[in-house]
């Protein structure tokens, strides 16, 4: 049976401990804002004035980068390191405007850069975003190497930090959540950018498959399945607020799945009570890597890419909005007054959070 760990990704705890010892001193230290979120949320919040408040936040793409090396493609990956820092900054309420990105490399190869800045562009532009900066590293020493031996001249890491802005009284950060609120979840375009150490384990060394090769349920190769970019939210957060739908949680579901539910302040829990079916690619890589299902679902998004919270009242218009923007979204359950657990009745789980360690075990 294959496991997040057994591939080789170990869990946060010990260093997230560590993360608020010693970073938490460092909110008193700006003279002209003030930090007004804590840690665990999507985004950080600072307040500039009683009128203007920036969420920041940063993210990279992981170990899809290897992907993206093996089959010398790199059109898609700027589009992923994009839509996983836009889709982090509105789980706050804010509206993206910039990212800065960081592209550290073995070996400068401009085609390699000229793809993956073509990718940023166009995923900029699809989130309202400008970048007006960045920067490249070189460094055979450290990326793609160990520093005694040359290494691999295609590895490379891709990391940015997107900055919004929001109200200060208008955060969104799941305080009013409370029972019998919708749960909305609008679909995944695939895999994302989580998960892709557990997957290539399960698929190209414990199923032996290539990723040049056609696989008939995906109805493309696997390398293409798996460098489908990772879907941008950003329209759809922009189009409730706009209308005025009341949005009291926004959750981009990334690695830990459906428990980042939990990541919302309000004391509730989370009902998922039906689920769209799961996409192809995460059944082939349960089935070729043995991948148990608690496990499946504690890492991958299993097909639902973001949730958003609203009134049971206003649970059809904030879908149909959504739906109107060519997104696939749908209600997916309710809100209990099961404090910190997430019931997955379909996949017959239940789901837990704890100091930014997710589990799920079968009911």
């Amino acid at each position: 049976m294959g496991t997040y760990e057994q591939a080789g990704v170990g869990g946060q705890r010990d260093a997230l401990s560590a993360v608020q010892r010693y970073l938490t001193a460092t909110f008193d230290h700006p003279e002209n804002a003030r930090v007004i979120t804590g840690f665990g949320h999507y985004a950080s919040v600072l307040k500039l004035t009683d009128e203007l408040a920036i969420a920041i936040c940063t993210d990279g793409v992981g170990s899809k980068t290897l992907i993206a090396s093996a089959l010398d493609r790199y059109d898609t990956i700027g589009y992923d390191c994009v839509a996983m820092n836009a889709n982090d900054v509105i789980c706050v309420g804010a509206r993206p405007f910039a990212m800065v990105d960081y592209l550290g490399v073995h070996t400068l190869d401009a085609r390699r850069a000229g793809e993956i800045v073509q990718g940023l562009a166009g995923a900029a532009k699809e989130a309202g975003m400008a970048i007006p900066g960045g920067e490249t590293a070189q460094l055979p020493e450290v990326i793609g190497s160990d520093g005694k031996v040359a290494g691999d001249e295609t590895a490379f890491d891709l990391v940015g930090t997107c900055i919004g802005t929001v109200h200060p009284d208008r955060m969104i950060l799941g305080r009013e959540v409370e029972p019998g609120d919708a749960i909305l979840g609008i679909r995944s375009s695939g895999i994302h950018s989580n998960g892709l150490t557990l997957a290539r384990h399960a698929l190209l060394k414990s199923g032996k498959y290539g990723l040049n090769d056609r696989v008939p349920r995906l109805g493309r190769t696997l390398g293409e399945e798996l460098l489908r970019p990772t879907e941008i939210y950003v329209r759809a957060a922009l189009a409730l607020w706009s209308a005025g739908v009341p949005t009291k949680g926004m959750v981009h579901i990334t690695g830990d799945g459906f428990a980042n539910l939990c990541r919302l302040e309000a004391p509730v829990g989370y009902q998922i009570e039906s689920l769209p079916d799961v996409p192809a690619i995460f059944s082939l890589i349960q089935e070729a890597g043995s991948v148990d299902t608690p496990e499946m679902y504690r890492v991958f998004n299993m097909g639902i890419g973001f949730v958003v919270v609203v009134p049971g009242t206003s649970a059809e218009e904030a879908r149909l909005r959504i739906d109107s923007l060519g997104y696939h979204c749908e209600r997916i359950g309710t809100v209990s007054d099961e404090d910190g657990v997430v019931r997955i009745e379909p996949a017959g789980l239940i789901g837990t959070l704890e100091d930014g360690e997710s589990e799920f075990r079968r009911i």
